[in-house]
């Protein structure tokens, strides 16, 4: 029988999504996940967003273990934002080599840096500057040709890394289509540092079956399908069912601090309204449409917490 335990659950960073709020509320009522991971921080205009820096505090922070996730385009880039994450406190440092989105892509960052050997080679070589430090990277197969990864085996398994997050998808493929678990094998089978699978995983099956497939790997990371079954990390690692009832309760009590906490942080009803909407894209997808459809309508809070009212106790 299949040790559950040894392959831990980490939450994927999503922009807009998986903040200090979200994180807080989601270790708090649902559990099951070992690290949490700060959306990518990036340099703008010369410094990074102070939200970001708030986002990352370590007094604002609830959740077992927290790694701040930087997208650097450059070594400079690198031991800026890195130096800046040591004056926070933390001593993990993921970086963001995965990002599959055109606007950062077309800089040179993220993914679209996978193309380029030497670019990448020059940005992660000052990890070696910073030995207290450890580092992660997450990445994908590559930007339009699944060997990129391949190309750049020899470096990964030559750096101070602690762990390898893979998204088995490429780049410009962002999250359509299916992700290619052949290209996967290849990486996994060469790669040293331990190994992440990442990449469509939304129910446990998706888990158990990775897992037997992939079986010397050190976890599973999962974005989209923790916002969308919160649970699923718990019934994984503590092999946990739970009624419908039950189900229902938490993600009730979920919603509700995310609701309150984000209503004393955000500017009016409109920012509040915007940011809720936002949640209901992932969160609880089998949902009836009716009802998502009146949350995506809403313009009153009322009116939004009605609908709401109705999700929860419609059982």
């Amino acid at each position: 029988m299949m040790d559950q335990r040894k392959y831990a659950i980490h939450l994927a960073p999503l922009q807009g999504y998986t903040d200090r709020v979200y994180r807080n509320a989601f270790a708090r009522y649902f559990g099951g996940v070992e690290v949490f991971y700060t959306p990518f921080i990036r340099i703008e205009n010369g410094e990074v967003r102070r939200r970001d820096l708030r986002d990352l505090q370590m007094d604002r922070n609830t959740v077992p273990c927290l790694i701040p996730q930087i997208l650097p385009g450059n070594a400079d880039e690198f031991q800026f934002l890195v130096d800046t994450i040591l004056k926070e406190g933390y001593r993990a440092v993921d970086v963001n080599l995965g990002c599959p989105f055109p606007m950062i892509a077309r800089k040179g960052k993220g993914a679209g840096m996978l193309p380029f050997p030497d670019r990448v080679q020059a940005l992660l070589t000052p990890m070696e500057a910073y030995p207290e430090i450890r580092f992660s990277l997450k990445m994908r197969l590559g930007w339009e040709n699944t060997r990129e990864c391949l190309e750049l085996i020899d470096l990964i398994n030559a750096l101070p890394l602690r762990q390898v997050t893979l998204h088995a998808r490429t780049g410009v493929q962002q999250y359509k289509g299916f992700p290619d678990e052949e290209a996967f094998q290849a990486f996994y089978e060469l790669c040293k540092p331990p190994l992440f699978y990442n990449g469509d995983i939304s129910t446990l099956p998706d888990i158990q079956r990775i897992v037997g497939r992939f079986p010397a790997l050190g976890g599973i990371m999962i974005g989209r399908g923790l916002l969308a079954s919160p649970l699923l990390a718990k019934e994984f690692v503590e092999n946990e069912t739970f009624s419908l009832e039950k189900r229902m309760s938490l993600y009730r009590d979920f919603h509700r601090e995310l609701f309150a906490a984000y209503s004393e942080i955000l500017q009016g009803d409109c920012q509040l309204l915007a940011k809720m909407k936002a949640l209901w894209e992932y969160f609880l997808p089998d949902t009836d449409r009716k009802c998502l459809k009146k949350i995506r309508k809403a313009t009153k809070v009322t009116s939004y917490m009605e609908t709401v009212k109705q999700i929860f106790y419609a059982t």
